[in-house]
């Protein structure tokens, strides 16, 4: 995980993870169709730290995500 401090539209983070499987991909398609240039993936509780880490150097960079 990553702060992506160039972007056009401001900071962004950016998050590596285990692509999601079909189950949760259809589950999460319920609530919360993807666009086309986005996926499902999931991030195991470890990265709890440096979510909050990233989420903090975000907010630091530039205005609010």
């Amino acid at each position: 995980m990553w702060v992506d401090t160039e972007a056009a539209e401001g900071p962004e983070l950016v998050l590596q993870g285990k692509f999601a499987d079909a189950a949760t991909r259809a589950a999460c398609s319920q609530d919360s169709p993807p666009a086309d240039d986005e996926g499902v993936i999931r991030l195991s509780v470890r990265m709890i730290d440096q979510i909050r880490k990233a989420c903090d150097a975000a907010e630091a960079a530039g205005p609010q995500l």
